[in-house]
């Protein structure tokens, strides 16, 4: 008896569960203001596609299994869509993306927008929205990613924005937004871009943005910003760039800025910073761009900046600098230097000379110097001196005649920028010199270039390994004698010096020098002891030192030092030739973009046509039939060397099925390397996929849908979580993550 009540009753609570649960699917399909169905017709009404196909079947919409549009994806579609209000809001409960940037909006952000509460990316890039930021945004707290920069957008930024507490990025730069900036951003502790620049913010820079210690890349510059930096942004220890310029921000530059380890830009230009540059400064080794130039900043240049040995580009202009020019500036002979419009006085290192234009030390009433047209340093009549100078007259005068012989070897052609010289067995920082000096220590070191010393042979030349008598090893690049008579080698030659004089990256392999001599023509480079990425994938022993952290590593250097080529050289230098083998690695396992010879600077006023011209199953598609050469070919290239690296072989015609639907059926661990185990813990694993993920869209067979160099950096560095074991991706899935 008890056990049929029990059973009864069992059966009473498991038909009233059923009977509840149908009739609240029931309640949920007459309740949803949205089905399928309606979602269709929803994006039919807003005119944005022409169709009678299925929905999902559209470009730039994606569904889930169920049907449901959880992706809408149009930019840089060339669609003019005209209102965002056409867009139902509401009928879309399952959207997860939406990226129309670059699609003709016009109009303002709808408050509906707010419904939306699955959403993770929501970008409107480059449009013409109107109006002021709808605080429904606020209820976006799934988003990742919020972008609406070069729009017209007005108004505040509401402080609600502190809530959204997943945000990762938030690109709101080039609009016309007031106000100041709210002290609830401290909230945003995962935010790892912030780009709140050229807009008319004005008030104080929060102390409370201290709190984002998350944060690589801040950019407050050009708005209305005033008062003192926060010393606080000295606890944002994982920033890598920090733009300030062009702002009203006064006081001196917080000392703890020291803290700033990772960083490798400080631009402070353009405010009314005073006091003295913090000595701590000098501490922040991975610096590669300081310009605090356009202040009132006084006292002397801190002589611990001879520390910063990656410095490509250092302005300190227009201040009220005072004192000497440290010597140890020296080591900045390969950098873009300006110190002019100060109060600098006494002599400019020997060494600045040959590497920097006058102008960069112009509007210095004090400073004197060997540069042409410069005032000489006037030197103190000092017994002392006397008698130096009267014991060392045989020597100098022996010298002035050995420089007489070498000024009338000189090379040919003045805009070759000659280089290091080795002197019993020394690399000298000096330019100027035909390379005599360097040519017998070069002869002895290789045996007159034995093949013993030979360890490969490049895209024109072969290549040598040579250990100086000071027991430094440089590689050695080396025209033959054939060589030397073609135009074509000696162009590749010529082409190979400009480009590495004008161009110093940490990504970048070095040049030390190169020699012109009756017998040899030869370029010295830092030695790279590892050799090329190409023969280390085909080697099976050292193919699997190259773990999946170092892998990642490699292809960041490399996109690292493609950015800077592209986006913040002069003039774009597009590389024409990005391969495997044109990747060097050293003891550390870290990437250097390698060859120049076929490298060239991107005119704006021309029409940029070339010849075809680099590795076969690296060069984008797209050349052999446009002849025109662009940043995207350079993206194609990396694109394939990305994918190589991951794979651990030539993609081959994998390329090709991308476009097809056939990679939905590929996943990711079917592509990676199988002689190393499947990447252990989730970073990695997230690590690995984005490069795959990036390396898939540089791959895109139209040159406008792939990513900038700049964008794949910057992605590159940020994290990603991918929620899918790496079983389960699918390279679809990896081809059409946003990025």
């Amino acid at each position: 008896m008890a056990y049929s009540i029990i059973i009864s009753a069992v059966v009473v609570v498991t038909v009233t569960s059923i009977m509840m649960i149908m009739l609240f699917s029931l309640a949920n399909a007459l309740s949803s203001p949205s089905s399928s169905t309606d979602e269709a017709e929803a994006l039919r009404s807003t005119g944005w596609w022409n169709s009678t196909s299925a929905h999902c079947d559209w470009d730039g919409v994606y569904c889930n299994d169920a049907g449901r549009v959880t992706r809408i994806s149009l930019y840089d579609s060339g669609k003019e869509l005209g209102e965002l209000s056409k867009l139902e809001f509401s009928s879309f409960p399952s959207l997860v993306v939406l990226w129309l940037d670059d699609c003709g909006l016009n109009g303002s952000i709808p408050h509906q927008i707010g419904t939306l509460t699955q959403l993770t990316v929501l970008s409107l890039g480059r449009n013409n929205l109107t109006g002021e930021l709808p605080l429904s945004l606020a209820n976006l707290t799934q988003l990742e990613y919020l972008s609406l920069y070069s729009n017209r957008l007005h108004g505040s930024i509401p402080p609600e924005i502190g809530k959204m507490k997943n945000l990762i990025y938030l690109v709101l730069h080039d609009n016309n937004l007031t106000g100041v900036i709210p002290s609830s951003f401290g909230n945003l502790t995962n935010l790892t871009y912030l780009f709140l620049g050229s807009n008319q913010i004005s008030g104080f820079i929060p102390p409370q943005i201290g709190k984002m210690k998350n944060l690589k890349f801040l950019n407050l510059s050009y708005n209305g910003l005033h008062g003192p930096i926060p010393h606080e942004i000295g606890n944002m220890k994982n920033m890598i760039h920090l733009i300030l310029d062009y702002n009203n921000l006064t006081s001196v530059i917080p000392s703890s800025f020291g803290k700033l380890t990772y960083l490798t830009s400080l631009t402070l230009r353009g405010n009314q910073i005073c006091g003295f540059i913090p000595v701590e400064i000098g501490n922040l080794k991975n610096l590669s761009q300081i310009d605090i130039s356009d202040n009132l900043i006084s006292g002397k240049i801190p002589s611990q900046f001879g520390n910063l040995k990656n410095v490509e580009y250092f302005n300190l202009s227009h201040n009220k600098l005072s004192g000497t020019i440290p010597h140890s500036l020296s080591n900045y002979m390969w950098t873009e230097i300006d110190l002019s419009y100060n109060q600098l006085e006494g002599p400019i290192p020997f060494q600045l000379h040959f590497r920097t234009s006058p102008k960069a030390f112009g509007h210095n009433k004090g400073l004197c110097g060997k540069i042409k047209s410069w005032p000489r340093c006037r030197k103190r009549p000092q017994i002392i001196l006397i008698i130096v100078v009267s014991l060392s007259a045989t020597l100098l005068l022996s010298v002035a005649v050995l420089g007489l012989l070498f000024h009338k070897r000189r090379i040919r052609k003045n805009q070759l920028l000659e280089t290091t010289k080795v002197k019993n067995g020394d690399l000298f920082s000096i330019w100027d010199y035909d390379g005599v000096i360097a040519y017998q220590d070069i002869i002895q070191a290789t045996e007159d270039f034995d093949i013993k010393y030979c360890i490969g042979t490049g895209g024109y030349g072969s290549v040598y390994r040579a250990q100086l008598p000071s027991g430094k090893v440089v590689a050695l690049k080396k025209l033959h004698g054939w060589e030397r008579e073609d135009p074509t080698y000696l162009k590749s030659f010529e082409n190979e010096v400009q480009m590495l004089s004008r161009i110093q990256h940490r990504n970048i392999v070095k040049l030390h020098g190169f020699c012109l001599h009756n017998r040899c023509m030869f370029l010295v480079y830092k030695y790279m002891e590892k050799g090329s990425l190409y023969c280390m994938l085909r080697d099976e022993v050292e193919a699997v030192e190259l773990d999946w952290i170092k892998r990642v590593n490699v292809v960041k250097g490399i996109a690292n030092a493609l950015s800077y080529m592209h986006h913040d050289s002069t003039l774009p230098i597009i590389h024409r030739d990005i391969s495997s083998n044109n990747i060097l690695l050293d003891s550390k396992l870290e990437a250097f973009v390698a060859d120049f010879g076929t490298a060239r600077l991107l005119d704006p006023d021309s029409s940029n046509q070339t010849l075809l011209v680099g590795t076969y199953g690296y060069i984008a598609p797209e050349l052999a039939y446009t002849m025109v050469v662009t940043e995207k070919c350079d993206v194609y290239s990396f694109g394939m060397v990305a994918l190589e690296t991951m794979m651990g072989k030539h993609p081959g015609d994998l390329v090709t099925s991308l476009s097809s639907s056939s990679t939905q059926n590929i996943t990711l661990k079917d592509l990676l390397d199988s002689r190393l185990s499947s990447p252990k813990g989730p970073r990695v694993a997230n690590d690995v996929a984005l490069v795959v993920s990036l390396a898939l869209k540089c791959l895109h067979c139209n040159p406008r849908f792939r990513p900038s160099m700049r964008q794949v950096s910057w992605r590159i560095s940020a994290s990603k979580s991918f929620p899918q074991p790496i079983g389960a991706i699918s390279l679809l899935q990896l081809k059409n993550e946003e990025i």
